[in-house]
């Protein structure tokens, strides 16, 4: 029996780059025979070990043969007379399809060291084009890798424009997509993902309604980058620059999903674009199964965000609704990041990546002047029911006049 580490934890070593986890293969040896060394089976679907120690896998070498459609769809082979080589060989890049012996020498039969060197994302063979989520991983280590050089070889993105065309992608499972997806869009560069993704033709495929921005042209006076869909990449890349969380991401890669559906007889403006987004929104957070909290903010950005952009002209009444809506209350976590995406989408347009964005903290002072209002004074009046409700809202209605009252800047219009 011997065991290679293999997989991420090489390549990342030899990039130089901190290794998060350790995948190990064990060739030339049963399941028993781990089994009775004290090593956990976990999963059905191939024999996978867990180190009772060290938490970490141990796979015992295989081989596998497409057998049916999607990601689930192979049979795999495992026993002691399976190579390290060709279970390397079922592997999809070459930069992943490297091991370490036991004295720490490199096994690279598939040049992935080069590739390493070269900057390059390359298949290993071509029994990479029969599995379809091969398509969404090659795209996030695309973000993950961009700011390294790194770059996809032509000849595996002709093999990824053919799996999108082969239909095989509607295979895939919404959990396993959405854990691609997600992700990819906490990568360094979120905004290269989807920009492969479009590039193979797979966008069109699994997010049709993002894809459907690109085209779709801004007034040049608010989004100096016109393009819907070149906009959202750079409101992306903002979520990255400033470390946004993934509620936050989502939220803004479909903030505008509106605007896909304006006709192009009305272009470039794009009236009532955030209730036309809402429909959208909703299908994509269904297809993809996106986490409730992902799901509730992204309808939230997409029908409120012009008001955040707005917010020093809201009248006190529609402020107290916005505030309302988000239930600033009990959930100011949700609010935070409302106003946080808000400020990715003004500054992801071209040349205004630095501007100052007030409204941030205009509606910050919002919600603070809001919860200020306190509930005994009515309580003690002997207020109770619909009748506490009308006097709190009143209240609350009346501490942000005086809020507002205070000096405004002046904001951008255009969401």
């Amino acid at each position: 029996m011997q065991i290679y580490k293999v997989g991420g934890a090489v390549r990342d070593r030899l990039l130089g780059r901190a290794i998060s986890e350790v995948d190990w293969v064990v060739v030339g040896a049963s399941a028993e025979a781990l089994q009775a060394k004290g090593f956990r089976p976990v999963g059905a679907d191939f024999p996978v070990f867990l180190h009772l120690e060290t938490g970490e896998e141990y796979a015992l070498a295989r081989t596998e043969r497409k057998s049916g459609h999607g990601y689930g769809g192979f049979t795999f082979y495992a026993s002691p007379e399976v190579t390290l080589e060709e279970d390397l060989l079922r592997r999809d890049l070459t930069i992943n399809a490297m091991a370490e012996d036991a004295e720490g020498r490199l096994i690279d039969p598939y040049g992935g060291r080069r590739d390493l060197e070269a900057r390059l994302l390359r298949h290993v063979s071509p029994a990479f084009a029969e599995d379809p989520l091969r398509v969404l991983r090659v795209a996030r280590f695309a973000a993950r890798y961009a700011p390294l050089g790194f770059r996809i070889a032509p000849e595996t993105l002709v093999l990824m424009r053919r799996l999108a065309e082969s239909g095989e992608l509607q295979a895939l499972t919404a959990e396993r997509s959405w854990k691609e997806i997600s992700r990819a869009l906490m990568e360094p560069r979120p905004d290269i993902f989807i920009q492969v993704l479009r590039d193979c033709g797979a966008l069109r495929e699994l997010l049709p309604e993002v894809d459907a921005l690109f085209g779709v042209p801004q007034p040049a006076a608010h989004h100096p980058e016109i393009d819907t869909g070149e906009h959202v990449l750079a409101v992306l890349r903002q979520c990255a620059e400033h470390e946004q969380p993934l509620t936050v991401r989502w939220a803004c890669l479909l903030h505008d999903l509106g605007k896909g559906l304006t006709p192009p007889g009305e272009w470039p403006r794009h009236i009532a674009h955030e209730q036309k987004g809402l429909k959208p929104i909703r299908a994509v957070n269904a297809r993809c199964k996106a986490p409730r909290d992902c799901q509730e903010l992204a309808l939230l950005v997409g029908e409120y965000h012009t008001h955040g952009h707005r917010a020093q002209e809201l009248r006190p009444s529609t402020l107290l609704e916005l505030l309302q809506h988000f239930d600033v209350y009990r959930r100011p976590q949700r609010f935070e990041e409302f106003i946080a995406a808000c400020e990715m989408d003004a500054r992801g347009r071209l040349g205004l990546e630095g501007r100052n964005y007030p409204q941030a903290a205009y509606l910050h002072g919002a919600a603070a002047a809001a919860r200020a209002v306190e509930v005994k004074p009515l309580l003690e009046r002997g207020l109770q029911g619909a009748a506490l409700g009308e006097a709190l809202k009143h209240e609350r209605q009346r501490a942000l006049k005086a809020y507002k009252a205070g000096p405004a800047q002046q904001v951008d219009e255009e969401g």
